[in-house]
């Protein structure tokens, strides 16, 4: 009985340490695709992030070895459901909102996740929210919220068009939660690794048709690209994208939706670090609470995992 309880407690740390590591990665997509905004147009800017994160996920299946295995209609169905929102949706909302606004706003917005899905999974699929789960994903976004605030206080201001680019970022939300909720049942069949795959892939090709159709494909921008704008385009495809969707949905499929949503909470708590780390920035006391409270609040969610499983036993 020891033995499984220590090999339970080690898988789940393992996958605590995964969707830590995803939420840090993503935490410095928001900084790469603002960088981006100014140099290549939205969706130009969201197909290439996505066609490198496709050939990274086909390189990936080759190197690993992994077997191909062919969908049924109905996961076809399933798989361009998920392309369409956690891709095609969700990259336009989030390269076009960060033409209206700034990166620390957006991530304001997206410390909306935890909340969204958590809802969503009780109204949807009737997974148990108990008040503790309730306190912690309240508790994350008030961290998150106190993080992002402290560290530009004047963000909340905003402009004239700023509503604009809240209502897109909000689209990125909505988009992520459906494509966070809705892959249960293909997470169990093709594994995460396939699910993830497959519907980038679908994704990727929505996004090059549109780009096509509006005619914003670009060689001469694509060329004049720098250093700087590469680097965050491989930063977007091949870690943003191919790996932490992944470790994401491995993460959904092991510890369920709202477990694995209160990660995204680090987002903004990774920004500031590595702010202080690289950038010489001021590392307040406030944003050390915020931080402290993101962590409070992910272990309250994440918490009653450990009594369930030695209750099964």
């Amino acid at each position: 009985m020891k033995t499984y309880e220590s090999s339970l407690a080690t898988r789940s740390v393992a996958v605590y340490c995964t969707l830590a590591a995803v939420t840090m990665i993503w935490g410095g997509t928001f900084v790469a695709g603002r960088f981006l905004a100014d140099s290549l147009s939205p969706l130009f800017a969201a197909s290439l992030r996505f066609l490198l994160a496709s050939a990274a996920l086909w390189l990936f299946l080759l190197v690993a070895r992994v077997p191909w295995l062919r969908p049924s209609a109905r996961q076809w169905l399933q798989l361009a459901l998920l392309g369409f929102f956690g891709i095609f949706f969700y990259n336009l909302c989030f390269f076009y909102g960060l033409q209206y606004i700034n990166a620390s706003r957006a991530s304001l917005i997206v410390a909306l996740n935890p909340a969204v899905i958590g809802l969503a999974s009780w109204l949807l699929f009737k997974e148990r929210l108990g008040p503790t789960k309730v306190l912690g994903i309240a508790i994350c976004i008030a961290g998150a919220s106190l993080v992002i605030v402290s560290r530009h206080p004047t963000l909340l201001a905003g402009h004239a068009d700023a509503w604009i680019g809240d209502l897109l970022i909000f689209g990125c939300v909505l988009g992520w939660g459906i494509y966070s909720l809705f892959c249960k049942e293909l997470n169990q069949a093709l594994g995460p690794v396939r699910t993830v795959t497959y519907s980038i892939w679908l994704g990727t090709a929505m996004l090059w048709v549109a780009c096509a159709v509006r005619g914003e494909w670009s060689v001469s921008a694509l060329v004049g690209l720098g250093s700087p704008q590469w680097l965050s385009l491989i930063y977007l495809g091949v870690l943003g994208s191919a790996l932490a969707y992944i470790g994401y949905y491995d993460g959904l499929r092991k510890i369920g939706a709202t477990r694995s949503g209160v990660f995204i909470a680090l987002n903004p708590l990774t920004a500031v670090i590595l702010g202080a780390l690289l950038l010489d920035e001021q590392l307040t006391l406030v944003m050390c609470l915020g931080g402290g409270l993101i962590l409070a609040g992910i272990f309250l969610c994440n918490k009653p995992l450990a009594r369930v499983a030695k209750k099964g036993i």
